[in-house]
């Protein structure tokens, strides 16, 4: 036995976590951490899920999915619950700047990392006052500070949420979120000009969303880069998940690689253990970090499944082209976003045409900007991602083709340089294979769009209502995609097995 000074806790039953993508890493530490016995079955024959890393011939290293890396506080916090000092798995440094945007029209204009310093950039650049980017961005910081304890850091769908002081501080902070209105809505009241309307439109792909439907809350996203901070992991995003992967198996976390799970074994309303083609394994709790959508239609098809929960619509997916660039471009850095001319009509097309338009906004993402080793000297490695809907039986070999032409273009211009020619490797991920390689649902990165008011209810909740022992972490699940809150699902599913 267990024992605090407030009640006694009977043996921690051996846990299963299905995926070692980051929020199944982080789950299986913070349970290892409060004694439970955790095994972790992946389907390939390493950890990571979206966030792995490749090499292209020539010397070109890549982190493969997530690229922007906020609110690094949420590892920290992992090392130190398990009495680790952080820095010595997992450094990082605050960017600065944070990114820089090419409009269409030939504008250029830099993110720095103080909201001050931006803000009089916007000035210069733009002509819209420093004093109302600053106002913008402190009411964004206003909403997140009232909010993230309630809609990120709890359950949504457990009783005792709605009760603490932190929901309170919530609902009394309400009536300025705007929640009857839009992302671009808000923007346009804001801000008169197009191009800053523009950038903080762009917030809603960290989301997989659309700003012209997402909820006008999502506009306190930018504070997280300007309020808290933009950071780099020492290298890249891959150390992210390899830092957590080393703590695993410092505290006997058991690794089962190319063992995919075929089914979750329940009986009489609870889980029972999960079987592979190896064998059948008995746990007492099930922890699913795959997409909901194949943890019911392929490990539970025998039990009913939550359709409406199923059936929300998509998040957008991504088309990644990595490239090997023989020569450096100093005018670009970490982050760099080439905006379309029409932003409306880009997420028209990837929301209501389900395609990708005749113009697009290309993100460049070079991290040997920062580590120079992940490309040859005066070589760099480039991360083009464009954001497009996620598989519904596209013609990608068309689209990828199409949309290839009209990204060269774009940069070509932009930079003054003629890029095909200075392309010495390449690989191509598509939202087919995003879905085939990482088990989400069409390759939607970010499982459910946030494309109305009530999608952070709408969204499936970290733990099964029918099924006792069964939870869920990751993209797909409260309370959404992306590195921090994936990282916050895993919190949540690990207080609610321990509360237990």
């Amino acid at each position: 036995m267990f024992r605090n000074k407030h009640k006694v806790l009977s043996l921690r039953q051996p846990v299963a976590v299905i995926g070692a993508g980051i929020a199944g890493l982080a789950t299986a530490v913070r349970l290892a951490v409060a004694g439970h016995a955790v095994t972790v079955f992946e389907a390939s024959g390493t950890f990571g899920g979206k966030m792995h890393q490749f090499s292209l011939p020539g010397g070109y290293r890549f982190d493969a999915g997530p690229s922007l890396f906020t609110l690094p506080q949420l590892v920290d916090d992992i090392f130190r619950l398990a009495l680790r000092e952080p820095s010595e798995y997992f450094r990082y440094e605050r960017l600065d700047p944070i990114t820089n945007y090419f409009f269409a029209d030939g504008t250029r204009l830099t993110a720095w990392a103080d909201s001050q310093k931006f803000a009089a950039e916007v000035e210069e650049k733009l002509g819209t006052p420093a004093a109302d980017v600053t106002k913008f961005l402190h009411r964004g910081g206003k909403a997140y500070d009232a909010t993230a304890g309630t809609f990120l850091h709890k359950s949504l769908h457990k009783a005792k949420t709605f009760l603490s002081p932190e929901t309170l501080k919530a609902v009394a902070a309400l009536p300025s979120l705007g929640l009857t209105g839009t992302m671009h809505q808000r923007h346009a009241q804001a801000f008169s000009d197009p191009r800053l309307v523009q950038l903080f439109d762009r917030y809603a792909t960290y989301n997989g969303s659309d700003p012209y439907q997402a909820p006008a809350t999502l506009s306190m996203i930018p504070h997280l880069e300007h309020g808290i901070g933009a950071f780099y992991p020492e290298g890249g995003i891959y150390a992210i998940a390899e830092s957590l992967a080393k703590l695993a198996v410092e505290f006997g976390v058991k690794f089962r690689y190319n063992e995919a799970v075929e089914e979750i074994v329940t009986a009489d309303g609870r889980v029972t253990g999960v079987r592979t083609a190896q064998d059948v394994y008995d746990f007492g709790r099930v922890v699913s970090n795959m997409d909901v959508v194949p943890t019911y239609r392929r490990l539970l098809p025998r039990e009913p499944a939550p359709e409406r929960t199923l059936g929300q619509p998509r998040s957008s997916s991504a088309l990644i082209f990595y490239w090997g660039i023989s020569r450096e471009f100093p005018e670009l850095d970490l982050h760099n976003i080439f905006f379309s001319a029409d932003y409306q009509r880009e997420f028209q097309s990837i929301f209501q045409e389900k395609t990708v338009a005749d113009d697009v906004t290309a993100y460049v993402n070079i991290t040997s900007k920062k580590t120079p080793t992940d490309a040859p000297a005066g070589h760099e490695n480039w991360f083009v991602m464009v954001n497009v809907p996620h598989d519904q039986g596209q013609d990608w070999d068309a689209l990828t083709a199409k949309t290839r032409g009209v990204v060269l273009r774009k940069l070509s211009q932009a930079l003054g340089t003629d890029l095909e020619p200075l392309i010495a490797a390449e690989k191509v991920w598509t939202p087919p294979g995003i879905a085939a390689d990482t088990s989400s649902f069409g390759g939607a990165l970010y499982g459910s769009s946030s494309n109305n008011a009530l999608a952070a209810f709408l969204r499936h909740p970290n733990f099964s209502g029918r099924l006792e022992g069964l939870y869920f972490c990751g993209g797909s699940v409260h309370p959404g995609g992306g590195i921090p809150l994936c990282l916050l699902s895993a919190k949540i599913v690990s207080s609610l097995i321990n509360e237990e």
